[in-house]
């Protein structure tokens, strides 16, 4: 019997060993693509703040990044402030970028990889405790193969640490409360600390703290009573840097469309675009429904307390941020932990559910077949986030690295998109109009590769730098005399 346990130890060691090499492989898809595929706006700017880092050095509490427009804040931003989340992965980015001279992107991309390979283990072993072995199996290899969670799990956004900070939080409290080890209490409490201070959005996860304290009754012990009462000084340090940006108010993003600014929230077209065209339709590729109405079979007693509590957390994050959720799907990010937990548990029991119909073998091939199916599927939703669809800013912005001083000001109009400034390597504008007063707030040259009216009217009175088929640069200090 010891032989036996210690054969199957080393199985799941092998089998853990493959699903992290599978999902680190997979995630290495165009590793070094620039910040210019899905959701390049977003992710060019979490990318400049580490480049600001890189440039001009590390200050955890002044981050500053490529905008100098006041699009989105509703200021003027002259000193770049970003005042978000918590710049340690960008300072974290940066010093690695600085000892070692590797290029910013690629090493941004690997770390969120490393971080999502974090948040598969913490989600394999929470489920292995609450679920068993079996399910925490199929619930990794959910997360290794789900096209949106590998597209997310290396992007340049606070999205996978997030991920991973809450995931591991939820797995050493759920140790502390099982074993009464303050050691894991104290994990847990710096993890979920580094999670609100990533995403505030992780204070909806509190429901499974407590559905956990119902499972080991830890209402019944006063020293449990205390942990809990201690973990809500993990949200001092996210109150605290909320309170410190508001010296900065140039650098804050408005915030408050965020909730229900388009009167969207619990619409009919609230529930198509959460659970119609991102649930059903991006995360499962229709086919993945499938194994939903089966994770409800036969459920313990905790699995519907603490699974219950997660799914009621995300809906309740569906309510509240309604607009923010159905206008960008990285919204989604924080439903992929319980949803892969979901289907996970679906997958074991649709197996057992064959198993008893026909035999173990066939109960295997074919709900792997249908997992696989379901992620080829999902695929086709998925893979043209990878692509890059603006190759002529690449092209524009290598010609104003070239030509232009390391410190210019410049304007790469883009609608306020801020990929093409990203791409300039450079400060400035994401937006034309108003030319004048942007000379005036310090922009000293204009890029553009659309060649619109603007731009005609622009070099008939500035002294052009380049112009080509693709790009025209013109230097905004030296004005054509009439």
């Amino acid at each position: 019997m010891p032989k036996l346990i210690k054969i199957l130890k080393h199985f799941e060691i092998i089998s853990l060993v493959l699903l992290v090499g599978l999902a680190f492989c997979l995630r290495l898809y165009r590793l070094s693509n620039p910040p210019l595929d899905w959701h390049a706006f977003r992710q060019a700017d979490t990318a400049s703040v580490s480049r600001e880092y890189v440039k001009h050095g590390i200050d955890l509490l002044h981050p500053k990044y490529h905008d100098l427009s006041n699009i989105q804040s509703g200021q003027l931003n002259p000193s770049g402030y970003r005042m978000v989340e918590f710049p340690i992965v960008n300072a974290l980015v940066a010093a690695i970028v600085l000892s070692t001279h590797f290029n910013l992107v690629i090493v941004s991309r690997l770390l969120a990889i490393v971080a999502s390979l974090g948040t598969l283990l913490s989600l394999y072993f929470l489920v292995k405790e609450i679920s068993g072995q079996r399910t925490a199996f199929w619930t990794a290899l959910w997360f290794s193969l789900l096209p949106y969670a590998i597209f997310y799990s290396r992007v340049i956004l606070p999205e996978p640490f997030m991920l991973f900070a809450a995931t591991f939080s939820l797995l050493t409290f759920y140790f502390f409360l099982k074993y009464e080890q303050w050691r894991y209490w104290w994990l847990s409490l710096f993890s979920f600390a580094l999670a609100l201070l990533l995403k505030p959005f992780v204070i909806f996860l509190a429901l499974v703290f407590l559905a956990f304290g119902f499972v080991f009754r830890a209402w019944r012990k006063k020293k449990f009573w205390l942990a809990y009462a201690g973990l809500t000084f993990a949200a001092v340090p996210l109150i605290a840097w909320r309170e410190w940006i508001q010296q900065f108010p140039a650098g804050i993003p408005a915030s408050d469309w965020l909730y229900n600014s388009d009167g969207i929230r619990l619409r009919p077209a609230w529930f198509r675009w959460l659970f119609y065209e991102r649930l059903v339709k991006l995360f499962l590729g229709f086919i993945g429904v499938i194994f939903l109405p089966f994770s409800l079979l036969k459920l313990k007693k905790k699995e519907w307390l603490i699974y219950g509590a997660w799914w009621l957390g995300i809906l309740a994050y569906f309510v509240v941020f309604a607009t923010g959720n159905v206008r960008h799907d990285y919204y989604q990010n924080l439903m992929l932990p319980i949803l892969v937990i979901t289907l996970g548990r679906g997958t074991t029991m649709l197996e057992n559910f064959l198993r008893q119909k026909f035999n173990p073998l066939l109960a295997t091939v074919a709900v792997s077949f249908l997992l696989l199916v379901t992620n080829i599927s999902a695929w086709q939703f998925v893979k043209g986030y990878f692509n890059i669809n603006h190759h002529e800013y690449l092209t524009a912005g290598q010609a104003v690295d070239e030509l232009l001083p390391k410190n210019a000001i410049v304007i790469a109009p883009d609608f306020g998109d801020t990929q093409f400034l990203y791409a300039t390597n450079r400060r400035g504008f994401p937006i034309g109009f108003e030319i004048s007063k942007k000379i005036k707030a310090g922009a000293q040259y204009y890029v553009t590769t659309s060649f619109d009216q603007e731009a005609k009217n622009l070099e008939k009175q500035y002294f052009t730098v380049k112009k080509t088929p693709t790009y025209l640069i013109l230097n905004l200090t030296r004005p054509k005399s009439n």
